[in-house]
């Protein structure tokens, strides 16, 4: 490991347009479940499976319960920027990362300070009227107890991507614009199992490809430099200089 940590610092030093794609992974040190390890969402009981209370159908259909669901399990707001959330920042401060994009929802990297940010499955802290457009904040939604309504009679929707909806096209357009144009991709948290996310992988043209997470993807034979390690463990030992 520590040979890989060495390999890892060595080419962010040489590096000057570095972007980072992450999942799930880099907020579970944050204390935020992710949605197919052990302790993982889906690996819980509800009456639904987690998948089918987050698709566009099932918001429709039974908005109630979807809430019930939604601000128990979704609306993690004690949390907070980890190792990794906070390295990523130092190094878009030192002109290192050119960019960062996410699968998550809960906007720590934003937290921590990073200013360029692909969120592409939306953010939690985005709330609008389906109806008007008026916006709402987290915190109203997770103070409630029922579907919120805006005063003009529609209901509030987050803004996240829910099963069955498509991602947002100016977000994912400016995500590969960013990969595209990387000299090393920084991959981490992610199992690369979720398309049309996972896809991104292949916009990357430079030669640094770096895979960070607890177990082997299916891309790690890809990558010059695979760590399989915790991301905020793996970070924290990387110098910004």
């Amino acid at each position: 490991m520590d040979e890989k940590i060495k390999t890892l610092q060595q080419w962010i030093d040489e590096s000057r347009a570095i972007v980072f794609f992450g999942g799930a992974g880099v907020s579970t040190e944050s204390g935020i479940p992710d949605f197919r390890s052990v302790d993982g969402l889906y690996n819980q009981k509800y009456a639904w499976p987690p998948e089918q209370i987050l698709s566009r159908t099932f918001f429709d259909a039974q908005p109630e319960e979807f809430y019930r669901f939604y601000r128990d399990k979704m609306l993690c707001l004690d949390a907070r920027p980890n190792a990794a959330h906070k390295k990523l920042a130092e190094l878009e401060a030192a002109g290192r990362l050119r960019s960062v994009v996410t699968q998550n929802i809960d906007g720590l990297h934003q937290r921590a300070g990073s200013k360029r940010v692909w969120e592409l499955h939306g953010s939690v802290h985005r709330n609008y009227c389906m109806k008007c457009h008026k916006p709402f904040t987290v915190t109203e939604i997770k103070e409630g107890t029922r579907v919120p309504k805006c005063a003009c009679g529609g209901t509030v929707k987050p803004d996240v991507v829910l099963y069955e909806e498509g991602l947002d096209s100016a977000t994912i357009e400016g995500a590969v614009a960013d990969i595209q144009a990387a000299d090393m991709l920084i991959i981490g948290g992610t199992s690369l199992a979720v398309y049309p996310a996972a896809g991104l992988i292949n916009y990357f043209r430079g030669k640094r490809l770096v895979l960070m997470n607890k177990s082997s993807t299916p891309y790690d034979g890809r990558a010059g430099l695979a760590i399989n390690a915790p991301i905020g463990q793996a970070l924290e030992q990387i110098a910004v200089r």
